[in-house]
């Protein structure tokens, strides 16, 4: 009787053990499974020094494990706000409306979110001196507990890639910024524009341009002096800038010369954006020589075959078309 009870415990005990070597077995296992993913991830990364690319190669790569329709950056201090969105018509506007809600309330919980079938996480990053927003949203699913832990564990390698892609932007800084208006320059405006014609050739997403240039500019500087002039290239800078999306490149392209690219936006849709800016520009109320400081912009959105010079010229011609019908007014067609 005693024999049969301790042969029993002993099994239990061999039982036991075996379960417990399988569980750490198992557990090697995930882990052996998961650190080959990282790597994956770390090689994928590695080449990549843009963040705009940086934010799409990583959704792609996540795609395969965590499905979702959109994934976000957003580094409120440094003013980078970045989106990848595998979706499009009402569902993508549905999804970017959302994540740049929760972008904008990094500070607030929940960290998940559900608005009607829409359903997102996100995570605050913190930096010195700087917090950085990731968002994820994809419709009619919830996210599962094990998908946001997969995602968590991506976190300190997509961090530390984002955060050598921000001191890349940061040490070239000065040769991509206008030095009076602190808009970007000719040479980001060259850097960025084959790049969001690539994404929008390849996602089929709209991609419109304006070109646009300061009526009566030349009567301020003669009148005012050139002093005057360049505070009033700064203040119209400001006010332009404070109308557009983070998304979009307003840039500087020298004298009273601006170029702006709007991702993700019709021609219509840019004629809305245009006249706000005229409108901005025309609230400033700097007058010279009887003359109103104004802006004209002439549109086009770009769709094959149109090579960036064709592109680039068909908004110029529209601009100057929009000088010779009177200025301070947006012409699209």
């Amino acid at each position: 009787m005693n024999a049969t009870i301790f042969e029993r415990e002993q099994h239990g005990d061999l039982a036991h053990l075996v379960s417990t070597l399988q569980s750490e077995i198992d557990r090697y296992k995930r882990q052996a499974k998961n650190l080959t993913r990282m790597n994956s991830l770390h090689q994928r990364m590695a080449s990549i020094l843009d963040l705009p690319s940086m934010i799409e190669k990583y959704s792609i790569w996540l795609m395969e494990y965590v499905q979702h329709d959109l994934f976000g950056f957003n580094n409120p201090c440094l003013q980078r706000l970045h989106m990848y969105c595998s979706h499009h018509g009402p569902r993508r506007r549905q999804s970017i409306s959302l994540a740049e809600l929760l972008l904008r309330r990094l500070d607030q919980y929940p960290m998940s979110e559900q608005l009607d079938n829409l359903y997102a996480c996100k995570w605050a990053i913190q930096r010195e001196q700087t917090c950085e927003g990731l968002v994820f949203v994809r419709m009619d699913t919830p996210f599962s507990r094990e998908e946001l832990q997969f995602i968590e564990d991506t976190l300190p390698v997509l961090s530390d890639t984002l955060r050598r892609a921000l001191e890349f932007e940061k040490i070239f800084t000065q040769n991509r910024e206008d030095p009076l208006t602190g808009l970007p320059n000719r040479v980001v405006f060259e850097e960025r524009m084959p790049i969001a014609m690539e994404q929008a050739r390849r996602h089929g997403h709209p991609l419109s341009l304006a070109a646009l240039d300061l009526d009566h500019f030349k009567s301020v500087n003669d009148a005012m002096g050139h002093l005057i002039g360049d505070k009033v290239l700064k203040n119209v800078s400001r006010a332009m800038n404070n109308e557009i999306r983070q998304t979009d490149l307003l840039a500087r392209m020298g004298g009273d010369e601006f170029l702006l690219v709007m991702p993700d936006t019709t021609i219509k849709e840019a004629a809305v954006l245009a006249q706000r800016l005229c409108n901005a520009v025309k609230s400033l109320n700097i007058h010279a020589a009887q003359k109103t400081l104004g802006v004209s912009i002439g549109l086009a959105e770009w769709d094959l075959p149109l090579s960036q010079d064709q592109w680039i010229e068909l908004a110029d011609n529209r601009l100057y078309q929009a000088k010779a019908n009177g200025k301070s007014q947006v012409l699209y067609h």
